[in-house]
């Protein structure tokens, strides 16, 4: 009864649980017809002719998060932000990091030799030798590449 959390009635005879027989009897629900069905609105961003039509000579537009439209974006930003990563207040580590991430998003082999130069000056070794190998693998990637 009370702070039990049992599926019973008071005098343990009937169980809540349905039967069976109850559970096959059950009717699933009903279909929806086909004249009730809401016809699609075309959205917004698609030009339509006066029948509402597509209208075909309007230029699509982009849709904002577009993998090309996002991928813009990211070059634009690279753009920008190379001539300023110098600006940065940025230890060795950091500097060596954004460097490489530069490089990566790019593929701009031309920023290996600045990655280079602040792996050089990443004092803890154990985190300078990884530096070092991140570069041995950047450049045979772009050596690979050339091969290919």
């Amino acid at each position: 009864m009370f702070g039990h959390d049992d599926t019973t009635n008071q005098d343990d005879t009937t169980s809540v649980v349905p039967t069976e027989e109850q559970q096959l009897t059950a009717l699933p629900p009903a279909p929806i017809a086909p004249s009730s069905v809401t016809p699609s609105v075309a959205p917004d961003f698609i030009a339509t002719d006066a029948n509402g039509h597509p209208d075909e000579s309007a230029s699509a537009p982009s849709l904002p998060g577009h993998a090309s439209d996002l991928l813009d974006i990211k070059q634009d930003a690279l753009k920008q932000l190379s001539p300023l990563v110098g600006h940065l207040n940025q230890t060795p580590e950091e500097k060596f990091r954004t460097t490489m991430m530069m490089i990566q998003a790019s593929d701009d082999q031309s920023l290996i030799n600045q990655a280079y130069d602040a792996a050089k000056e990443i004092t803890d070794e154990k985190t300078r030798a990884q530096a070092l190998l991140d570069i041995i693998n950047e450049i045979n990637y772009f050596t690979q590449q050339h091969e290919a």
